[in-house]
């Protein structure tokens, strides 16, 4: 591809409208505002300015990450601190032309921080509330379960939700993967299906292909959060494409956890050849160097995608969301519409 080619591709991509799909809104925090929040709430970091903090954003392994991320959760305590957080995250994608927002978010790592889940909900639904007005942005709300914590507090979470329906519309599944299997946390996933809630897990990001397949047998999940190690599995492949179950990617997320150091041999593309409804999302952003455009960037220039492939992973980001089927089928005709434009 040539390099003026490449220019205007990246300036459709930042321009296009998109939905994000996997986005962890405590991965939002941003160095900046976990120092502001630090001092509003009087809570003490092991880091003495934003540049410490920045220069602690540097890991090698998921669960690095995740030792960096609790922490950052600590200066999050009221309800305008979550409002803030969300609100920050929404006012960027809107930048971004972000359309639709799938977010999760992890209960548990504020409720045994003795923040209650009330909390921690409003001040979240505030957020996507102005952001409908102000940006006409468009959300779903994901609970997460922490899969490194028994399953028996995850039933308590759930009690905690089903008091919530009008703001939660699915449950997930996250935290260290690694010798915690889908399979650890069937009967609360059956009871959340039994409430009503949508299914979906984090599989096969550092976990191999077998947990692919349990998220999908045991847990009955409608969409895999990463998927990179199903491809491992043939037969897994064939099956996830013939179902249409999408797939939520993450490259800069990816990178930074060493699950593929280098982006030019990131199997997006072979996703993509194999039919998979895959979509491409920032993950937690703040600690993985870039939001939704920034993925798409990245992934673009390290793979060569064409046009013709960031058309289908932008429509995919609509086909592979929660929206009703009236509200998809607006969306792709918006992105159609744009596409034609351009």
């Amino acid at each position: 591809m040539r390099h003026i080619d490449q220019a205007r591709l990246h300036q459709f991509i930042s321009a296009m409208p998109k939905a994000e799909l996997h986005l962890h809104i405590e991965g939002t925090l941003e160095p900046e505002m976990m120092m502001k929040l630090s001092i509003r709430n009087g809570v003490a970091l092991p880091y003495t300015s934003v540049d410490a903090i920045r220069e602690a954003y540097r890991f090698n392994s998921l669960q690095d990450f995740l030792e960096l991320y609790y922490i950052g959760m600590s200066v999050l305590l009221t309800r305008q601190d979550f409002f803030d957080l969300a609100f920050a995250y929404l006012e960027k994608v809107a930048a971004q032309h972000v359309t639709h927002v799938e977010i999760f978010f992890d209960p548990q790592g504020h409720t045994e921080r003795g923040v209650t889940f009330g909390t921690v909900l409003s001040g979240l639904t505030d957020a996507l509330d102005r952001a409908r007005r102000d940006y006409g942005i468009s959300s779903k709300l994901i609970m997460c379960f922490l899969r490194h914590l028994p399953e028996e507090q995850a039933f308590e979470t759930l009690r905690q939700a089903c008091r919530c329906k009008d703001h939660i519309f699915a449950v997930g599944l996250d935290s260290s993967e690694t010798g915690h299997p889908p399979a650890k946390f069937a009967r609360v996933y059956a009871e959340a299906r039994q409430q009503g809630f949508v299914p979906v897990a984090h599989a096969g990001e550092e976990g191999p292909a077998a947990y692919v397949c349990e998220a999908i047998d045991v847990l009955r999940v409608r969409r895999i959060d990463h998927g990179n190690r199903a491809l491992e599995d043939p037969a897994l492949v064939a099956r996830i494409t013939h179902a249409r179950i999408p797939m939520t990617v993450c490259p800069l997320s990816n990178q930074c956890l060493q699950v593929c150091p280098d982006l030019t041999l990131h199997p997006l593309r072979r996703m993509l050849t194999a039919g998979l409804l895959v979509t491409v999302n920032s993950d937690d952003p703040s600690y993985f160097g870039g939001y939704v455009n920034e993925n798409f960037l990245a992934v673009q220039a390290a793979l060569s995608l064409t046009e013709a492939e960031i058309v289908t992973l932008a429509r995919n980001s609509f086909i592979g969301s929660f929206m009703s089927d009236p509200e998809k089928a607006a969306a792709l005709r918006g992105f159609d519409a744009f596409h034609a434009k351009w």
